[in-house]
């Protein structure tokens, strides 16, 4: 028998989350004794060990966290169950919480219309933006550990979702480009600032292609940071059109040729969430709502503009470089490797 209870499951979640039998009986309102019982009862039905006990409090198990994640996704099902059912043919306005995880970009730049038009279609809709960065499982271990209802995803092309059992869909495509100091005359030359969530797999082939390599790699936690340090004159940068919208003054930016590095965005989301109604009222709004593909034309300059300015030439104007060394090959190589999607 491994039926669990409701309240068995919300025991499950209240630990995992406060890592301490104590602390979830304080939230639940309830005795550490039959928060104790709760898990013991709980591992017997499913035969497994869920946490470790011990003095830093309770951890889960890898069965732990496999069955608290399930926990979560359940609990939001019962948690719809209500709303699900009122709303069912009415066609009317929506009620309750929309979990969302998204990474920085997408939260700032594609979220906000989304979101305005789903509150005006859904005013009783509340929604629970979480900002996840895309390293590891990103916005999709979010979906799969029942924390969001549907992430924005960076999606690889024509591949699975990152984390298996989810509904995976893309929604555009958007290129890298290069940012640099507004009037360097040669900012290949400066160091490459990278960022720990950066898609390295999305531009490692055009790194391949290029004949160049920057002097050095300044490495950040994040796209902000990046993009200050390029408008200091610090160095460059290869990042996604998103990521640069409302970049800093003393920023330009110029396209890398007709065969740039590119990514997809996309959503994902449990198959049983992607019928709910809220769910999909959003996945509409993701699909109307305007996109944000590109930057504005002050701030957009090509890289045959540039030239003209004497602030980049134009690729094919470019005297080709040196070709470097076997090893300065296999340093860039394993550079551009090194970022995780």
């Amino acid at each position: 028998m491994t039926d669990l209870a409701p309240h068995e499951l919300r025991i499950l979640v209240a630990v995992d989350e406060e890592q301490s039998f104590t602390a979830a009986a304080a939230r639940l309102d309830t005795t550490q004794s039959a928060v104790s019982h709760a898990v013991r009862a709980c591992e017997r039905k499913l035969g497994a060990v869920l946490f470790e006990r011990g003095r830093h409090g309770a951890r889960p198990t890898a069965a732990g966290a496999r069955a608290v994640a399930y926990a979560r996704r359940i609990l939001r099902l019962l948690d719809a169950i209500g709303p699900e059912v009122r709303g069912a043919g009415t066609g009317g306005p929506l009620t309750g919480t929309l979990r969302i995880a998204a990474f920085r970009s997408a939260a700032a730049h594609l979220l906000p219309s989304v979101l305005a038009r789903l509150a005006e279609r859904h005013p009783g809709l509340g929604t629970h933006v979480r900002i996840v960065r895309e390293i590891g499982r990103g916005t999709a271990g979010e979906v799969a550990d029942g924390r969001a209802d549907l992430g924005l995803a960076t999606l690889d092309a024509g591949g699975p979702p990152a984390v298996p059992g989810l509904v995976a869909v893309r929604l555009y495509e958007e290129a890298y480009a290069l940012a640099h100091p507004q009037g360097h005359r040669a900012p290949r030359e400066l160091p490459l600032v990278d960022w720990d969530e950066n898609c390295g797999s999305y531009t490692r082939d055009w790194w391949q292609r290029q004949d160049w390599i920057p002097p050095a790699t300044v490495n950040v936690e994040d796209d902000t940071v990046a993009l200050s340090l390029v408008a200091q004159g610090l160095g460059m940068a290869i990042m996604p059109r998103t990521a640069l919208l409302g970049a800093p003054a003393g920023l330009a930016v110029t396209d890398l040729g007709p065969r740039p590095p590119s990514r997809f965005v996309g959503y994902v989301t449990t198959p049983e969430l992607a019928g709910t109604a809220a769910v999909r009222a959003l996945i509409r709004e993701l699909r109307d709502v305007p996109l944000p593909v590109g930057l504005a034309p002050a701030q957009l300059a090509t890289a045959t503009q540039l030239s003209k300015t004497g602030q980049l030439p134009a690729p094919a104007q470019l005297p080709a470089p040196a070709r470097p060394s076997t090893a300065s090959r296999s340093r860039r190589n394993s550079s551009a490797s090194a970022s995780s999607v």
